[in-house]
């Protein structure tokens, strides 16, 4: 499985960005495909996750501000960012749950950089 991410750049606080995931490779085989996010001096962190039932979960920090979707057809997810703040400023990793042989391996994107000035 391979994960492309994009959509990254610079905005100001207040303002919106959409990332994208695309999915390649052993696609039948993922399931839970998330956003983590690592700032500088931080450990990576959950930001949104979806199940292939589009089941979400958010992080404190982000709800009602992050919406995450997902497009089975198309094998992708999106992270919509509306109301950024500077400290959403970080790394943003795409994730995959892949299940191989009764086993679930986490897969990363090459993640994309998101800077939110003040």
């Amino acid at each position: 499985v391979q994960l492309q991410a994009s959509g990254g750049g610079l905005v100001q606080a207040g303002g919106s960005l959409r990332l994208s995931c695309a999915a390649s490779g052993g696609t039948s085989s993922i399931g839970i495909m998330g956003w983590y996010r690592q700032g500088p001096g931080n450990k990576r962190d959950l930001v949104a996750d979806i199940t292939r039932d589009e089941d979400t979960n958010y992080a404190d920090s982000v709800k009602g501000r992050f919406t995450i979707s997902r497009d089975n057809a198309k094998n992708m997810i999106y992270l919509q960012m509306n109301t950024l703040k500077p400290e959403d400023t970080a790394i943003y990793y795409c994730n995959a749950v892949v299940r191989i042989r009764h086993s679930d391996y986490d897969y990363w994107g090459q993640g994309t950089q998101v800077t939110v000035s003040s």
